[in-house]
């Protein structure tokens, strides 16, 4: 069995996409798509920066969906692959969530880069500034990453946003919970913390008003029937129901993402095979995770042409 999976935030680097659209149309046609939908020259962006304009969580969370849409595209339409035929489940990571039920034919293209713009918007606007963090905790795993976020709480939100691996959790909350975990991380076995450059403490409670933004935003642009079913962030479990998948992404914003748990979850479901698109992140992180596993990514053409052969 086999699984398509989507990079989430931090993925994204100035020239995305550039050499994809020089070489096809198709990919074009996404990235025109995507400037319309929003209203702004997003492609511009990806291909050129600045790289400050890029990182901004609202134009990075619609820029990785529609370069992991781009590469799927291309891969469909060049290479004559349907993912429905070829992808047992889709999962994304956090943000890639989207990108994957767009793969799915859950949400439009345009209605995805606007949700994910509308997204980014709200995680921003639910903390001011300066009042959240995010820390990579590197040789942690989920037990001593849970212990070292309620030693270092104090009445404070501090908690595990993103259990991406068996060697690397990343925790969320408010900004002095957050330094005191990275001071406290040698008395809890843990190789070493490092604040992560996020605008915002994503995965957490603190985020509560961008969930609020986004049931709101869903029930509004429900998602539709999924051709391929879904491993869920915060079940890590499957979903086809659409009603259901619309409950877990609002509970997304403030819930954990339980990729570790994902891939383990996804070969004792049979999958043996993951295709990472658009990105070279999370499939790392699910051999990590899953072991006796085959992972695959492609982002450029002449990855996309080799994936097509071997599909």
């Amino acid at each position: 069995m086999r699984a398509f999976v989507f990079p989430g935030q931090g993925s994204q680097k100035v020239g995305m996409g550039a050499e994809l659209a020089q070489a096809s149309a198709v990919a074009r046609e996404v990235f025109q798509e995507v400037d319309e939908a929003l209203g702004q020259n997003l492609f511009r962006i990806m291909s050129e920066g600045p790289e400050d304009q890029l990182t901004l969580t609202e134009n990075a969370q619609p820029a990785i969906m529609a370069n992991a849409i781009a590469v799927l595209r291309v891969l469909e339409k060049e290479g004559g692959i349907s993912l429905a035929d070829k992808a047992d489940f889709v999962a994304g990571h956090s943000l890639g969530e989207y990108t994957a039920l767009c793969a799915a034919g859950a949400f439009s293209l345009a209605d995805t880069a606007r949700l994910l713009k509308l997204r980014g918007q709200s995680m921003q606007a639910a903390v001011p500034v300066g009042v959240g963090a995010m820390a990579a905790l590197l040789g942690a795993d989920i037990e001593k990453a849970t212990a070292l976020a309620e030693a270092a709480a104090e009445g404070q939100v501090c908690t595990v946003a993103n259990d991406n691996d068996p060697t690397q959790v990343v925790i969320s909350g408010h900004k002095e919970a957050i330094e005191r975990a990275i001071a406290l991380v040698k008395d809890h076995g843990i190789k070493r913390g490092i604040a992560l450059p996020v605008s915002a403490p994503f995965h957490c409670p603190l985020m509560q008003p961008a969930a609020d933004a986004m049931a709101e935003a869903l029930a509004a642009t429900p998602p539709g029937a999924l051709r391929v079913a879904l491993f869920a962030n915060v079940t890590a479990a499957v979903v086809t129901d659409p009603a259901e998948v619309q409950r877990l992404l609002v509970e997304q914003v403030t819930g954990r993402v339980r990729w570790r748990e994902s891939a383990i979850a996804m070969h004792a479901a049979g999958v043996e095979r993951f295709v990472e698109i658009g990105g070279k992140v999370v499939g790392p992180m699910i051999k990590r995770s899953a072991g006796e596993v085959d992972v695959v990514a492609a982002i450029s053409m002449a990855e996309i042409e080799e994936l097509a052969k071997s599909l």
